[in-house]
């Protein structure tokens, strides 16, 4: 049996057997890419979302990951790769909300409100502005796996690869700044460098994975699979690497069920990861409830 495989946003037409669903997925290069992708992806996005998610930094990671918007604006505009633009915008977003709430009266959150209007307008003013035809963004709001090429997966092996050296050689000193800054301060750790290196690394990772799900779809590879991973544990070692898991899993899972249902894939992975999150709080109501039970009885 074969069927024609349609991808919204990249046209992509090719029969598959599906009798042998695994087959053929080293077969063709845009779904083994996509395999490679969601590994890369989950790698890079489970150690830095789990620095997300333990300093509860995930409005920061939104307000970054829609400023840079603005870069790809300014990037078709000047003739210079969408991306490119974008990851100097992210990293500039995101020291200005660091600096700014930390030396001027306005608030953390009201400055990533204002970058996020913000970069998100001057996207908008500058697609509109550049001349010719206008690109279609839908592939970077939304994502689509599908469309990952070669160069996107060294750019993101070498994310994953500096993301994993910096959490091994500084593990201990972002620990104590994940959980506490102003312990880490007492030490003398380095904390600023630290935080401006994460910050760096957190702009890197939302713009490199935007081909993955899309500026709009993308914190969710950052904050759901480590939000589940922290049900059941609180060591920040064992979120990251459950995260990864997780994430993985999730990413092969939508993207099969994208396949078969022939719907976009980014929106596919991340609606699969809610449902494992519900299943996953779920689970532990239920063992709770189950412990609470034989307490009693005992």
């Amino acid at each position: 049996m074969y069927r024609t495989l349609f991808c919204k946003n990249t046209i992509i037409y090719t029969s598959i057997p599906m009798t042998d669903p695994l087959s053929f997925i080293f077969s063709y290069d845009f779904l083994r890419h996509a395999v490679e992708a969601a590994f890369l992806a989950s790698i890079s996005c489970g150690i830095i979302g789990s620095y997300i998610v333990s300093r509860r930094m995930v409005f920061i990671s939104g307000g970054i990951t829609h400023s840079s918007f603005g870069g790809i604006g300014l990037g078709y505009y000047f003739g210079v790769h969408p991306l490119l633009g974008a990851a100097l915008f992210s990293i500039l977003s995101a020291i200005g909300i660091r600096i700014t709430s930390r030396k001027s009266e306005i608030r953390e959150d009201s400055a990533i409100g204002i970058l996020w209007s913000l970069g998100m307008a001057i996207g908008i003013i500058f697609i509109f502005l550049t001349p010719g035809y206008a690109p279609n963004l839908m592939t970077y709001l939304f994502g689509s796996i599908l469309t990952v090429t070669p160069t996107d997966l060294w750019l993101m092996t070498a994310l994953a690869v500096v993301t994993s050296l910096v959490f091994i050689l500084f593990y201990r000193t972002i620990l104590y700044v994940s959980f506490d800054e102003e312990y880490a301060r007492s030490h003398n750790a380095p904390v600023e460098t630290v935080n401006y290196l994460l910050l760096i690394l957190i702009s890197l990772a939302i713009v490199l994975h935007i081909r993955v799900a899309g500026i709009i779809l993308v914190i969710s590879y950052l904050t759901i699979p480590q939000t589940t991973a922290n049900l059941f544990v609180s060591d920040l070692r064992k979120i990251i690497l459950y995260s990864i898991l997780i994430s993985f899993l999730g990413s092969l899972s939508g993207l099969a069920l994208s396949f078969y249902l022939n719907i976009p894939s980014g929106a596919t992975i991340i609606f699969v990861f809610v449902l494992i999150f519900l299943v996953a709080r779920l689970a532990r109501t239920l063992r709770n409830r189950s412990l609470m039970k034989q307490s009693l009885e005992g």
